[in-house]
């Protein structure tokens, strides 16, 4: 779907604001991150959903506007689906390549997605949404990983092994004895990624670049729309800090040490 006035248009930049001139091309590359980032491109759609949605319930889009602008992303995630909608290289990262669509099937109307949001808030929420279902899946293949586990050690109570210390054998013991123990790890990690998740299930989206918005936004509902438990309360830390994704990092490499 297409708008009259849409059409090519020149490429977004995040410092097009402030410069008449562009910066060297070794400086450009530095700030290139849509090489990696272009996997959050449909939890930054979905987050697009959620925010025309709350513009429209704010009074700044008309219901003709909100169905314009749904359509036109519905499109736009089909289109990064099957690979015809691509980045290209005067995209910096995902945020600007996805504006560059929706400004081409829209029109000027795709800018009025820019209100009372910043790549701050949005990345910060890209992120979360990225993280939280890749933990979901994690969580529910190693509890699949538990429960064959313990079906093996119920089919094997009587097979012993030898127990290994200091890479020699040591004493006999249960192979179900063994197998039980990697079970308790498991069990300890998807514990560690669920409590992980009750400070990832925090919604960035409506703290803006660092100080929030004076447009009558609804974050709490935007919150819940996304899956989150509730808006961030501060809107500094809610941009600012990615303490959640350091601490993925850690639980997730732990799980690989017991998985090795």
């Amino acid at each position: 779907m297409s708008d009259p006035a849409a059409g090519t248009h020149e490429p977004v930049r995040l410092w097009g604001g402030r410069f008449s001139a562009g910066p060297s091309e070794s400086l450009a590359a530095l700030s290139l991150s849509v090489h990696f980032d272009w996997r959050l491109a449909p939890h930054d759609l979905r987050a697009s959903k959620a925010h025309a949605r709350i513009l429209h319930g704010a009074g700044l889009l008309s219901d003709d506007e909100l169905t314009r602008m749904l359509g036109a992303l519905d499109d736009l995630g089909v289109a990064v689906a099957d690979g015809s909608f691509r980045p290209t290289a005067d995209d910096e990262d995902v945020h600007t390549a996805l504006e560059r669509g929706l400004l081409e099937r829209l029109g000027a109307l795709g800018g009025k997605l820019r209100a009372g949001r910043s790549r701050n808030d949005q990345v910060a929420t890209d992120l979360r949404l990225y993280l939280r279902e890749a933990v979901r899946r994690i969580v529910a293949r190693v509890s699949e990983l538990e429960t064959a586990m313990v079906g093996l050690a119920e089919a094997n109570q009587t097979v012993t092994a030898p127990g290994m210390t200091h890479l020699q054998h040591a004493q006999p013991v249960l192979f179900a004895h063994q197998l039980l123990a990697h079970v308790h790890a498991f069990a300890r990690d998807v514990d560690r990624f669920q409590d992980w998740d009750v400070r990832a299930a925090v919604s960035p989206l409506g703290a803006g670049a660092l100080a929030g918005s004076s447009l009558p936004l609804d974050p709490e509902a935007t919150a819940r729309e996304l899956g989150f438990d509730r808006p961030a309360t501060n809107s500094i830390d809610a941009v600012s800090d990615r303490d959640f994704a350091v601490e993925f990092l850690f639980v997730a490499a732990l799980l690989g040490v017991h998985l090795s």
